[in-house]
């Protein structure tokens, strides 16, 4: 009998997750409160992406007030969690930074360095390896200028990593805000001026017929107008180039009275590793906290579909036989 799972997949916030799958068992990161024990990041493990246990909380504190979307890359035998801090209550001030660990549920010690030095905000970091071994960081930072179909607001660069610490210093355009739906607040202060505030961020990479696609969210993180799209690159410093249709959300958006606001979303593969699924927050209609749903991701035609975000009942990641 075929096994379902159904929306979300983990009860409590588990807001931009972040799925690693390590020696068959996954292990999700994402933004929530603190622990007790003054621990940061929330995570949890599950062996077949539905049943979740949590692990308590995987990052030492480095003195900040804000730790935002960490994700994890695993390279040579040590864990390398890329993350966002600062301590503004805005959080106007969020930083990159790196932490380093021997496990994938830490604890991830920082490694005492500001990744983006040059930057007075840069946060959702997404380490890539890329097919011939190199790494990649896409991380957000925010736009100042118009520029053509470009509008003022927070963006995606791509850097190469020299080592898993260190940037190249060599940023790179991925997608900037383009859509009257990217916006994230009319009239909003920021930088010593008033501007009509855009936001495409939460970048994620999947290579799919010898193209690089960088799904990124857009839109107000809390309203509807939220969702998933992508551009794509022959390269993943591009340059990438827009798909037809980017009026709206092309993977994945709101569903009224059911689904808020899905996105900031990770790729992993199923237990036997037929399958793609992408791993995204969304609101419950009435917006109690962000929570952790899964869904299947297609191909048709060369364009990635899903039928997410999904809440009913839906077949569950396809296992290995026994």
């Amino acid at each position: 009998m075929q096994r379902t799972y159904q929306n979300p997949v983990y009860p409590d916030t588990m807001a931009d997750p972040f799925v690693l799958k390590h020696e068959g068992m996954y292990y999700a990161y994402g933004t929530g409160p603190g622990g007790a024990d003054g621990r940061q990041v929330p995570v949890l493990r599950s062996p077949d992406l539905v049943d979740w246990e949590p692990l308590g909380h995987a990052l030492l504190p480095n003195g900040a007030k804000h730790y935002w979307a960490p994700e994890v890359a695993f390279h040579e035998g040590r864990f390398y969690m890329y993350y966002s801090s600062g301590s503004a209550d805005e959080g106007t001030d969020q930083r990159l930074r790196v932490a380093v660990a021997g496990h994938p549920a830490g604890p991830f010690v920082d490694a005492g360095s500001v990744l983006v030095p040059d930057q007075p905000f840069s946060i959702d970091a997404h380490p890539y390896r890329h097919t011939d071994g190199q790494w990649y960081l896409f991380y957000c930072v925010d736009f100042l200028e118009e520029s053509g179909e470009h509008l003022v607001g927070t963006g995606i660069v791509v850097d190469r990593l020299l080592d898993m610490t260190t940037l190249a210093s060599a940023p790179r355009v991925v997608v900037r805000p383009h859509q009257d739906w990217h916006v994230f607040r009319k009239g909003r202060t920021m930088y010593g001026a008033v501007h009509d505030w855009h936001t495409v961020e939460g970048a994620s990479v999947l290579v799919h017929g010898n193209q690089i696609y960088c799904f990124y969210s857009g839109g107000a993180w809390e309203r509807e107008n939220y969702g998933v799209s992508y551009v794509v690159a022959d390269h993943p410093l591009g340059p990438y180039r827009l798909p037809e249709g980017g009026q709206e959300a092309l993977l994945m958006r709101s569903r009224p009275g059911a689904v808020i606001g899905p996105g900031h979303n990770s790729f992993t593969t199923s237990p036997d590793g037929s399958q793609t699924w992408i791993v995204y927050h969304a609101w419950d209609v009435a917006q109690t906290t962000r929570r952790m749903c899964i869904d299947r991701l297609d191909w048709e035609d060369g364009r990635p579909v899903t039928a997410g975000p999904s809440c009913g009942p839906q077949a569950a990641p396809s296992s290995a036989a026994p």
